[in-house]
């Protein structure tokens, strides 16, 4: 296959690439200050449908909306962040969530029925907010600072992984946390995903060691012994994410060059 982005490549660092949920559409975004779309014919041509650029905002993350219809895209050093509607093709930017008083809005996680729009916080704050409105529904807080978080697949609970290697599991409708465990071995917290079929949850950390917990295992226990440790990486884990149909978990570290297993 030819690269994807072959009609326009990026001038800057790629944060995202990404597929669209419906379409035959892939999307590039990085630090150039754009958002670019193309079209995956076939492996010839991958014609560029267009590019947005997002004056003095190099971008940190771009994510499609469940609904195909927007991209959500934060900054490097902004407290706001824009949303591109495709159906519209306007670039709206979102200056500031009344309630969220961060320096820098950076990581955030979309919820799987497309209502919830999570933005992890500095000093652990979780903001989580109405895909809808943009606006900000209740603040969560985990002990230390958060690093990574996930929905699971029915949009009920979120796992959020600290720095200091815990996960804390929040019930989206209460915003109360159900319980919280001890990631094994875990120095610092880098990455975390639940499995599509919700049987799974895989936690990375800057070992670059993956543990992979039962679902049971950890709302039950505070401290859950890995179904399976993989220690494949040998740099910091920053990547982990199912297949569909939850028969390959890829670990990936950014770190160093071609570090992605397939397990």
């Amino acid at each position: 296959c030819l690269p994807a982005n072959q009609e326009r490549f990026a001038s800057g660092k790629l944060v995202t690439v990404q597929f669209h949920p419906s379409a035959q559409v892939v999307m590039t975004a990085g630090h150039d200050r754009s958002v670019s779309l193309f079209q995956v014919k076939n492996f010839s041509v991958n014609p560029k449908i267009q590019s947005i650029y997002l004056e003095s905002f190099p971008i940190y993350k771009a994510h499609f909306s469940v609904d195909g219809e927007q991209v959500i895209a934060t900054g490097t050093h902004h407290s706001m962040f824009f949303v591109y509607d495709m159906m519209a093709g306007s670039i709206i930017p979102i200056p500031k969530v009344r309630g969220v008083g961060e320096k820098f809005l950076r990581n955030f996680e979309l919820s799987p029925d497309g209502s919830f729009m999570l933005l992890v916080g500095t000093s652990g704050y979780l903001h989580l907010l109405s895909m809808k409105t943009k606006e900000l529904i209740s603040t969560m807080k985990v002990n230390g600072r958060c690093t990574a978080s996930a929905f699971t697949p029915d949009s009920s609970k979120i796992y959020s992984y600290s720095k200091e290697g815990e996960v804390f599991i929040w019930d989206v409708r209460s915003r109360k946390c159900l319980h919280k465990f001890e990631d094994e071995g875990s120095l610092e917290g880098k990455c975390i995903t639940v499995s599509k079929n919700n049987q799974y949850v895989a936690c990375g950390s800057s070992s670059g060691v993956v543990n992979l917990y039962t679902t049971d295992a950890c709302l039950k226990e505070n401290r859950p012994k890995p179904v399976k440790a993989i220690m494949n990486l040998v740099t910091s884990a920053t990547c982990v994410t199912f297949n569909p149909t939850t028969e390959i978990l890829a670990v990936a570290s950014c770190d160093t060059d071609e570090a992605v297993k397939l397990v």
